[in-house]
This record gives C-alpha cells, sequence and structure tokens, in this order.
C-alpha cells in the first residue's frame, strides 16, 4: 500500500518524517500523471501543470495548518487536485470531473477540507480578508486563514482591493501565499509579472538565498535561528538585491521568494508566517507542470489543462479566430483584447499576423471592457474576447462605460451555455440574460460556423453601440442554410406537405439545429412547425409578430438561464403587440448546474429533442382540446420566475 492510499486527511502527513514526505510527494505526481492519461481525460478534461507544480506546496500547507479549523482558501481552484488527495479522496480520483465524480474545483459537499467553490479568479484575498476579521470579532485568535493565489490571479484587479484592505487589518492572523510560476493560462504578463519575473531570475539574489540555504543551515545550534533571522529580515537583503518590494510598500511583511518545491523550506517560512500574527505574504516560486516532461517543455501553457483545451481545427473558437484574421486584413480600426485567454478563445492566429493590434489585459475582464471602450473613443473597434461566464464580471462596465456612450465594442462570448465538465462556476447560462438588460446592446447567436463568420461581420459594422456574439464549446456542427428569410431572420423548416402551420419553432444559435430535430419527431405525430433562427437575440425582430399570429403555439429554445432570456424577450414583444398566441419557453432551470458532459447535462435539465418534442406534443394536444392556458406557460416541473 503506497503512502498516499493511507491518507485520510491531513493529520496523517504530521506524522511523515522528511523521506516520507519525499516519496509521498512522487507517488503524488505519479497519481496526476496516471490520471492525465487515462481514458475518460479526452472526455472530461481536467487541470494537470498547476497540479503538479504545487505538490509540496500543498503538503507543507497541511502539516503546518490544522484543517478545516484553519481556513484554506484557493483562488480558482484549478490547483486542489493535490488538496483533495491529501484529504480523504484518493479513492473516488477516478471518477474526478465525471457526472457523479469528483468535481474539479473544491466542493463543500465533497469535504469539510473545501470552502470555497468558485471558480473565477482574483477573489481568495477578500474571502480570506473577510474570514480572518471574522474569527477576530469572535475572539478565536487560535484560527488562521491561508489563501493560496498564483501570480495570474494577482492581475486581477480585486486582488489588489484586498491587499489594500488587508495591509491595515495589522493584527489578522491571515497567511497570502504567491504561488509565482509566471504563468496563468498563458505566461503573465503586465507590469506585476515583470517585476515578479526580475525577483525570479536575480542571480545576486538567488545566490544569497543559496548560501545562506546551503551554508548557514547545517551551522550546529545557531544555523537555522540565523537563517531565519537573515531570511526575515525587513528590508536590508531585500532592499540591496531588489528595490521597492511592493508588497512592503503596502505596508504588508513579506516573505520570499523561496524555492515553492523545497517542501521543508517551504513548511519553515509558513511556520514562521503562521506565528507572526498578523498578515504574511510568502512569495513562493514553483515550476508548472514540474515532475512530467512533456508539461515542462510544453510552451504554450505547461499543460495547464489536458487535453489541450485551445483554438483546435473545428471548433467554435478556431472559427472565430480564423475570421478574425480576416476580418483584420482588411479593417485595420479592428483590435483583439484578451484577458489571459489568447490561444483558449482562438485568437493566436490574429496576434501571428497583427501583434501590435492584440492586447492581453491579464486576469481582468473588468478592465478590458473599460479599456476597450477606450480604444472605442479612439476610434477603433475592440473585439473583446472572453470566456461567457466571465462577462458576469464585467456588466458594470459594460453598462455604463460602453454602453452608456453607444461606443461600438464587440464583445465575442467562447463557452456560452452548457460547457460541461467544469461545473457550475463555469457554465455560460447568465450572459443571455444580463446581456438583454444593456440598453442598445445588440446579441448575436450563430447557429454554426458559417454563421459564427456571417455574424461576426454584421457586428463589427455596428458603430453606433455595443454588440455580443455568443458561441458554445466544442466543435461546430454541420451548416443548415435557410430556407426562406422572416425579416432578418433565417427561416429553416417549413411545414411538410399536408401539415397546417400549428407550431412556430425559434431557436436561437446551435438550438435552432435541434429544433429540426424536434420538427421531425412532431411531423410524425402530424404537428406541422416552421423552425426560424433569429440570429440576433436582441433586439428581437419585429416579423416575429405577424408570424406568431400565423400559428397555434410559439416555443422558444435556448442554451441559456430561462429567466430573462431570450424567450422572455419573445413573449414581452407579443404582448406589446397584443399577439394572444401562447408561448412556451425552454431553456436551463434557473439553477447551479453541477458537472458532466454538455450532453449529460442538457439530457438532465430537458433539452434534447425527445423529451422537448413530448412537451410540445402536449402543449399541442391541451390546445386541441381547449384547454387553453396562460399565454407564457413554463416547463412542468419548474416554476415560473
Amino acid at each position: 500500500m503506497t503512502l498516499l492510499e493511507c491518507m485520510n486527511g491531513p493529520e496523517d502527513l504530521k506524522r511523515l518524517s522528511q523521506d516520507q514526505l519525499t516519496r509521498l510527494a512522487a507517488e503524488i505526481r505519479d497519481v496526476l500523471i496516471e490520471w492525465a492519461q487515462g481514458p475518460m481525460v479526452a472526455k472530461t478534461s481536467g487541470h494537470l501543470g498547476p497540479n503538479l507544480g504545487v505538490v509540496e506546496l500543498t503538503i507543507a500547507i497541511h502539516r503546518v495548518f490544522d484543517s478545516p479549523k484553519d481556513k484554506i482558501v484557493f483562488d480558482t481552484g484549478h490547483q486542489s487536485y493535490v488538496h483533495k488527495l491529501l484529504t480523504g479522496r484518493f479513492a473516488q480520483f477516478g471518477t474526478l470531473r465525471q457526472r457523479g465524480g469528483l468535481t474539479g474545483y473544491p466542493s463543500r459537499a465533497e469535504s469539510e477540507h473545501d470552502l470555497v467553490e468558485n471558480s473565477h479568479a482574483s477573489t481568495s484575498l477578500s474571502y480570506a480578508d473577510g474570514l480572518a476579521k471574522a474569527y477576530k470579532l469572535r475572539g478565536e485568535p487560535d484560527r488562521t486563514v491561508v489563501a493560496l493565489i498564483g501570480d495570474g490571479a494577482l492581475t486581477g484587479g480585486m486582488a489588489w482591493e484586498a491587499l489594500n484592505n488587508i495591509a491595515a487589518a495589522k493584527d489578522s492572523r491571515l497567511v497570502m501565499i504567491v504561488n509565482d510560476n509566471g504563468w496563468s493560462y498563458q505566461p503573465t504578463i503586465g507590469g506585476l509579472a515583470e517585476h515578479l519575473a526580475e525577483i525570479r531570475v536575480s542571480q545576486r539574489y538567488e545566490h544569497v538565498l543559496d548560501y545562506i540555504k546551503t551554508t548557514l543551515s547545517r551551522a550546529p545550534v545557531v544555523g537555522a535561528p540565523l537563517y531565519g533571522t537573515l531570511h526575515g529580515i525587513k528590508k536590508g537583503i531585500k532592499d540591496v538585491l531588489q528595490p521597492q518590494v511592493m508588497f512592503e510598500d503596502l505596508g504588508l511583511k513579506y516573505v520570499g521568494p523561496i524555492d515553492g518545491h523545497d517542501e521543508r523550506l517551504v513548511e519553515n517560512a509558513l511556520r514562521r508566517a503562521r506565528d507572526f500574527g498578523g498578515p504574511v505574504l510568502l512569495h513562493v516560486i514553483t515550476r508548472k507542470g514540474l515532475g512530467y516532461p512533456e508539461a515542462e517543455q510544453n510552451t504554450d501553457d505547461r499543460l495547464h489543462q489536458v487535453p489541450a483545451a485551445g483554438a483546435l481545427p473545428g471548433s467554435w473558437s478556431r472559427v472565430f479566430g480564423d475570421e478574425m484574421v480576416a476580418i483584420g486584413a482588411r479593417r485595420p480600426d479592428v483590435v483583439a483584447i484578451t484577458a489571459a485567454m489568447l490561444n483558449p478563445t482562438g485568437l493566436t492566429q490574429f496576434a501571428a499576423a497583427y501583434p501590435s493590434r492584440v492586447y492581453d489585459v491579464g486576469i481582468a475582464e473588468q478592465h478590458a471592457i473599460t479599456s476597450a471602450a477606450g480604444l472605442a473613443m479612439g476610434g477603433l473597434h475592440p473585439v473583446v474576447a472572453i470566456y461567457s461566464t466571465f462577462i458576469n464580471r464585467a456588466f458594470d462596465q459594460t453598462l455604463m462605460d460602453v454602453a452608456l456612450h453607444r461606443l461600438p465594442v464587440t464583445i465575442v462570448l467562447d463557452r456560452a451555455g452548457v460547457t460541461g465538465p467544469d461545473g457550475a462556476s463555469h457554465h455560460g447560462m447568465w450572459d443571455g440574460s444580463i446581456m438583454q438588460l444593456v440598453p442598445g446592446m445588440k446579441i448575436a447567436a450563430p447557429r454554426d460556423g458559417k454563421r459564427v463568420a456571417e455574424l461576426l461581420n454584421e457586428a463589427v459594422e455596428v458603430s453606433d453601440g455595443p454588440t455580443v456574439v455568443r458561441f458554445p464549446k466544442g466543435k461546430v456542427g454541420g451548416e443548415v442554410e435557410a430556407v426562406a428569410k422572416l425579416g432578418g431572420m433565417d427561416v429553416l423548416r417549413t411545414p411538410g406537405a399536408g401539415l397546417s402551420a400549428d407550431v412556430l419553432l425559434a431557436g436561437a444559435g446551435p438550438m435552432a439545429l435541434m429544433g429540426l430535430e424536434v420538427a421531425d419527431r412532431l411531423a410524425g405525430h402530424g404537428i406541422g412547425v416552421t423552425v426560424v433562427d433569429p440570429r440576433w437575440t436582441k433586439p428581437i425582430d419585429e416579423a416575429l409578430v405577424a408570424a406568431a399570429r400565423q400559428h397555434r403555439l410559439v416555443v422558444t429554445v435556448e442554451d441559456n438561464g430561462r429567466v430573462g432570456g431570450f424567450g422572455d424577450a419573445v413573449s414581452r414583444l407579443l404582448r406589446d403587440h397584443d399577439v394572444d398566441v401562447p408561448v412556451k419557453t425552454f431553456g436551463l432551470p434557473q439553477e447551479f448546474l453541477s458537472h458532466g458532459t454538455r450532453a449529460e447535462v442538457l439530457e438532465e435539465v430537458g433539452l434534447t429533442p425527445q423529451h422537448l418534442a413530448r412537451q410540445i406534443t402536449e402543449a399541442v394536444a391541451r390546445r386541441s382540446t381547449g384547454d387553453v392556458r396562460e399565454a407564457s406557460e413554463t416547463v412542468p416541473g419548474e416554476a415560473a420566475p
């Protein structure tokens, strides 16, 4: 039996010798690499590089602190696999990111050692600040809060807002660990990254630390205390070798940088930080992907995610990226912005073709949107490419900085709708609702790859306000051409011969293609269906009003939360025009949906051709018998919003 198999909780770590800890670290890396090479990873994906880089660091954290009494907060949480293995979840590790198995992030339902479930960056220091203040007010001075944040997440503005407040809380028992590997998803950018890089490559600093560590620490009796004293001098060495250490300028106790793969060294530093009695920032240097040559030699992202999360050929992201290159060739005013997601969002080719026209702002979506506003004011047309789930963080900037000024900014939302194994925090199910609230906003939802290019081109032609283009994660399906036009909308199917115009089905984005499958099923029951792709889900094309009057039932289908989404907008439009045809809206329930493949999640919430066809058939049958319900219905089993 391996040491890892014996780990029932962090308390088991405290009994291990240094040699056993080294063995344990090797076992953990073996498990991570074996998992990454397993058959399920191709289906569920997962984060390898970040976890290989924090093995010794996580061991040291659990050796020094007493979880769950002491609280450990992971920023983003994608580096929590080692934590899961050390807190009794080794036996279930093979189910990672599978439906019904372990989540890819901390989960309060899984373990008392997990606290913060969100996987959006730059939040850990704020959580930790509040927790530490709470324990002080509750009279619990023996509890310490530990926040583990990467150098990438430290580029987010929220982290610096937290640091500003933490520095003023002199007696908060708070240890902040900056896991500095020079990468977020890609190499960390910006002034902070350059400053940390200077520290990492400072040979004078490294030589001094190596001398102290290897020479003085061997001296009997005085060696270790002297090393600790010299290493902890607040100014002294660091002022000479690395001036203007920003964290100390903020008034924070700063320790480091230290080798994050030397477990004993990290453990000693953490003990000193814990016993300091106030907020301490420990700067730890690690190597993302350590122990796996394939990851260490990967120049894209050190295998941040396996399989690769980039814009692969045939993916929605790649189709967008290729069209951006074409647009850039004829539109020198078009520039691109990304928030540390250049490759995943498909902008790699655009960056190669027009390097001076791409801005990676780091993990800072709020800044990305307002910076885009400034670019637009300066006469350019910025295209901001981010994941759908992250536009939530920049709603105010979209509303007040872009829309209020009617600026031509195009926001491209990758991974819209159900994304799969990343779970609740990554499903892009909110943007279709929150963007509906923005005055002057236009929202495009392409159904296939050809429409991505088509609608993106239309979006960048808009000069009097913001636009959104949203599409899902994964491979683009087959292309379907329109058989007719309805205003600016595409008609994809009309009722077959002998069938009446029973149902007008409007499907947003790829849901329009699902509508075709639904129509085929309904035709077998003698129900005629007109399938429409609105192309633009805001504003709703008013041609829909006349079309609705010609049908017995209007159905909307969207890969977004039902509340305030496309379906609600259609219902409101028809009410405003006194159309009394009932509307049945289908979409994602307003819940935090668990992890699983896209197909599994859609099946669970009823967004499949079979389920939709059954519901619509029942609705048409009720109307045939005169049981006419209210114009805006709810899906059975779900409360009305």
